[in-house]
């Protein structure tokens, strides 16, 4: 199984994963299936290009020409049949409409009726098959109700599963809670996710690393794998690499919203301080209180930041159809 990452608008990640004997593709999350035509003084994206293993070749393209998914899936000599949405929000799901329209026949999948083009809707549970490649559909409501996670992988295979997340789990934090409780949050988060093997890589919807480290610092302060992850992000982030994918034994070092408490009837030894200093942070006991804090307090963190622009602002929501131009009189 080879995933390649391609990043998309301003902080996405989209994905395609082929199995590499019958050269089937998934594409995960289709947000741009094609280039788009910059406007000028757009916001720039970054492109890389994963290389097979464990390794990133670092690809410099024009900043205004996101790679293009059919491109990618031409060079590899691949067929792409299927497209697995995480959430119905735009900036995961905007391209399916054009995606399919494009490749007649293709299958859009996902757990949301909102989802652009959907042809089936899936249930958790409910495991697929593309050649060696097995996928469990896991539903994990927070960041929106119909969110579904896909954990990957492949029989007989050295290689470790993938989970793609969306917006559910991001490296060291999570989505925004949008449409559901805190305590559905928290089973999808510890329950759900938080019992995939420690090896599974955690491919996320966002490139939101560097201020998930940042507020998690703020939460555990004398957390070390917190300040090496971030030091390591900060580097990463220089060099205009991805860091992503992550591993979940990784996040259960320094993911706050992960670290929350140890899943019901886990056999896990917790590590030090590990529910007491989140705990702490939040001046709550229960799990799902906690979660709701940690929540609120990532909001506020993330509103302190200096936000975008409302120029920019405009001008991405412009270049990616979002508002639309006056028609001429």
């Amino acid at each position: 199984m080879k995933v390649k990452v391609i990043p998309v608008l301003e902080d996405n990640y989209m994905y395609l994963v082929i199995e590499e004997h019958t050269r089937e593709a998934v594409a995960v999350d289709v947000a741009v299936p094609k280039r788009a035509r910059p406007l000028p003084g757009a916001l720039c994206t970054r492109a890389w290009r994963p290389n097979t293993g464990s390794h990133l070749d670092h690809l410099h393209l024009p900043n205004s020409h996101p790679f293009q998914l059919l491109e990618i899936v031409g060079r590899e000599g691949v067929s792409l049949t299927t497209v697995l949405t995480t959430h119905h929000h735009w900036d995961h799901a905007r391209g399916n409409t054009e995606l399919a329209r494009l490749l007649p026949g293709l299958v859009v999948l996902g757990a949301d009726e909102r989802i652009c083009a959907l042809t089936r809707r899936l249930v958790h549970g409910e495991e697929l098959r593309f050649g060696a490649i097995h996928v469990r559909c896991l539903l994990t409501p927070g960041h929106t109700s119909g969110h579904m996670s896909y954990f990957l992988w492949e029989d007989e295979c050295l290689d470790p599963p993938a989970v793609f997340s969306g917006d559910a789990l991001s490296v060291a934090g999570c989505g925004s809670r949008l449409e559901t409780t805190a305590q559905q949050m928290y089973h999808s988060l510890v329950e759900t996710l938080g019992t995939l093997p420690p090896e599974t890589k955690v491919f996320c919807g966002h490139e939101h690393t560097l201020g998930n480290l940042e507020f998690a610092q703020k939460v555990e302060p004398c957390n070390n794998h917190v300040k090496a992850k971030l030091s390591w992000a900060k580097k990463r982030d220089e060099d205009d690499v991805p860091t992503v994918p992550s591993t979940l034994g990784e996040e259960l070092l320094y993911n706050p919203f992960l670290r929350v408490a140890l899943p019901s009837g886990s056999h896990r030894t917790p590590s030090p301080c590990r529910e007491e200093a989140v705990r702490k942070f939040t001046g709550k006991v229960a799990p799902a209180e906690v979660l709701e804090v940690l929540c609120r307090e990532r909001a506020s963190f993330e509103r302190a930041a200096e936000p975008l622009q409302p120029q920019a602002q405009a001008l991405l929501a412009l270049q990616w159809g979002l508002l639309s131009m006056p028609r001429p009189k």
